[in-house]
């Protein structure tokens, strides 16, 4: 079973920043891939940003050079950092396994909001 706990959400002004984090659970941290997604009202869920278990990353082209996905496998967590923030940022922000089509059931995710 999967168990994750996501946190640092909050209120930013545009141009500011935030990171992330997500606690899962040690026995399924290091063989998994893990991604941040996003969904913003009345959009449907995306993609942010994934790291495979090797450590590869990806991002969105809408947040590649502002946002940055890592690991800490001692606390086994995986964070999102997230620079120079947008209005289009905000959403509510989930972590979970990659990809999405093998996630079994989502978090309740953590708000980001940027105002202008």
């Amino acid at each position: 079973q999967v168990q994750l706990v996501e946190s640092g959400g909050g209120l930013v002004q545009a141009g500011g920043s935030l990171r992330l984090s997500c606690s899962v659970s040690s026995h399924i941290f290091s063989f998994n891939a893990w991604a941040w997604y996003r969904q913003a009202p009345g959009k449907q869920r995306e993609l942010v940003a994934s790291i495979s278990a090797s450590g590869r990353t990806n991002y969105d082209d809408s947040v590649k050079g502002r946002f940055t996905i890592f690991k800490d496998a001692a606390k086994t967590t995986v964070h999102l950092q997230m620079n120079r923030l947008q209005t289009d940022d905000t959403a509510v922000y989930y972590c979970n396994i990659f990809p999405a089509e093998v996630v079994r059931t989502w978090g309740q995710g953590t708000q980001v909001t940027v105002s202008s």
